[in-house]
């Protein structure tokens, strides 16, 4: 079967249209604070703010940057979690959860 130069037109743009959509689909939602997983975790978007009265494990150089649980890429402002499925985290973020990563 031959194809014409319309129906590759056609088929291209159907293709470029899919993978845009693809991509917006992918992309996560940040964690709010007040979503009741991060309020139950301490989740703090920016570590700085914790309350180190409730939280006295906290320490200043934690951060979700460098924790075992964080899977955003090194140096990035926020990528996934373990604990939040399909949402984001800030990687100056903070929850009591926090495990130094290796």
């Amino acid at each position: 079967m031959k194809n014409s130069r319309r129906q590759f037109m056609i088929l291209s743009a159907a293709g470029a249209c899919t993978l845009a959509l693809n991509g917006k689909v992918q992309a996560q939602a940040m964690v709010a604070e007040t979503d009741p997983q991060a309020a139950a975790l301490g989740y703090k978007s920016d570590a700085s703010k914790v309350d180190k009265a409730k939280f006295a494990k906290y320490a200043p150089p934690q951060a979700c940057g460098n924790c075992a649980l964080y899977q955003g890429a090194a140096g990035s402002a926020a990528g996934g979690c373990a604990l939040f499925a399909g949402k984001q985290v800030s990687s100056k973020g903070w929850c009591s959860a926090y495990a130094k990563k290796a």
